[in-house]
């Protein structure tokens, strides 16, 4: 990026909080943020859509004592900004006191040194045709796998990278990049009776170098779709139930919803005064690490600091089942009587809420195959749809579909049935862990097993 550019973003966000304070803030916080987007769609060879974006914006928070307010904008005009400003202020002015709004104590801010390995310009230099054609290949490799696959959902390409800058009245200013690009397939498959079936696999990084061969992802995207056709349902039954590592992911993804301090004051969650207790399993230990490298790259939820400007951190929500903190940005920590976890994650305007960094369930030493090599009937879950977790209760039911274990293998597919069961009793019930964790997003599972779960089908 030219010097230039980082210059003037910088200079931007030091402008616009000179102004607010000058206005009569009594604290303010500025960011601003560049980016650049690319996406590619191809399907059956062709190119069906190609887009390419690139955005500038900036947002203001502003505090009249214990009032506060919040405006964004992407016209970075002289003019605009004067409004940005005006209408910050004069907001805050009409709202009411909150005794716990208020940017972090001085002594809180801070961030991670060195290179944390978050950008990297070979997503940008790769030629518009290049990624296209690993869109092509993808499919390609999908369709000529088996005769049965014969249509495809299209295959796509995706770069992006940011550049955020962060400032506030407090002292505090700091900016980082960071990279994306990924790239998926969908193919479509057909059986003897004309039954479709359709499923998909994708590969990411920060650097298209580690991005995987378009070819194996193709193949791999065919296997999963072709393994689907012939599916029917099972009959009612509470079984065991086998959770892929992409289901897993949101299945362990609910204790950081749990854990979040919003829900915890306004108790609307089951974790609710469960801190200090086993809430899981003893083989269960669940960390949120904002500081994680992968192979020498920084993780997909990885950064120096979060939202507010703190430094991120390591955070062991749930060790060996018992429940260690609650996840909190500045305001619910001080609502909760609690410290900041550094999860303060926030978008131009608004106050900042809560979000993860890298989010995943510690890996068990059982490989799959020795997972679903120990149940005689049970269920393998690669899809789940619809919304159905109550956090207060947590009570989950989800459409599903997989594929049916007999004597510890594989044998059919399964479609149009429900899995039900309490989140409760579901992280006491994870009976086996597996020994597959990657991560492809910034959350991640490895494979699970979870007992006497309730499958319901004809």
């Amino acid at each position: 990026m030219p010097t230039e550019t980082k210059t003037n973003l910088r200079q931007l966000a030091s402008d616009v909080l000179a102004r607010a304070l000058r206005a009569g803030a009594t604290d303010a916080e500025a960011v601003v943020a560049e980016g650049d987007e690319f996406s590619a769609r191809v399907r059956l060879g062709q190119v069906e859509t190609l887009k390419e974006s690139g955005s500038r914006a900036v947002g203001l928070r502003v505090f009249l004592g214990q009032r506060t307010a919040s405006t964004s904008s992407s016209d970075l005009s002289p003019e605009s900004i004067d409004r940005l400003v005006d209408g910050a202020l004069t907001l805050a002015k009409i709202t009411s006191v909150d005794p716990f709004a208020g940017l972090p104590e001085a002594s809180e801010f801070g961030q991670l040194e060195g290179d944390l390995k978050l950008y990297f310009d070979d997503v940008n230099q790769l030629p518009p045709a290049e990624r296209i054609e690993i869109a092509r290949r993808a499919e390609a490799a999908a369709m000529a796998f088996d005769t049965r696959i014969q249509n495809s959902g299209g295959a796509d390409f995706d770069t992006g990278t940011s550049h955020k800058i962060l400032t506030n009245s407090r002292g505090f200013t700091g900016e980082y990049r960071r990279s994306y690009c990924g790239f998926s397939v969908a193919p479509i498959a057909i059986d003897a009776n004309g039954g479709m079936q359709r499923n998909y696999w994708y590969s990411s990084s920060r650097t298209a170098a580690k991005l995987e061969s378009p070819e194996e992802i193709g193949q791999e995207a065919a296997r999963r779709t072709l393994r689907r056709l012939g599916a029917r349902r099972v009959p009612t039954q509470k079984a065991p139930v086998v959770f892929s590592p992409e289901i897993a992911r949101s299945i362990i993804g609910n204790i950081f919803e749990a854990a979040n301090g919003d829900a915890i004051y306004r108790h609307a969650t089951f974790f609710a005064d469960m801190l200090g207790k086993q809430v899981a399993g003893e083989n269960i230990t669940v960390i949120d690490d904002g500081t994680m490298m992968l192979d020498g790259i920084g993780g997909f939820g990885t950064s120096p600091f979060d939202g507010e400007g703190l430094p991120t951190r390591r955070n062991v929500l749930v060790e060996k089942g018992v429940l260690k903190t609650y996840v909190n940005n500045t305001y619910t920590a001080r609502k909760l009587n609690m410290r900041s976890t550094g999860n303060a994650s926030r978008g131009l305007a608004g106050n900042p809420g809560i979000g993860s960094h890298n989010f995943y369930l510690e890996p068990g030493t059982k490989t799959p195959e020795q997972i679903i090599g120990g149940i005689k009937n049970g269920l393998y879950v690669t899809e789940t749809m619809g919304f159905g977790v109550n956090l207060v209760t947590g009570d989950y039911s989800q459409g599903a579909a997989g594929l049916w274990i007999e004597n510890g293998e594989l044998a059919y597919p399964v479609e149009e049935i429900t899995i039900a069961g309490n989140l409760k009793d579901m992280y006491r019930n994870i009976v086996a862990i597996g020994n597959d964790l990657v991560f492809r997003s910034s959350a991640a599972a490895p494979t699970i097993r979870v007992e006497g779960m309730t499958i319901a089908g004809s």
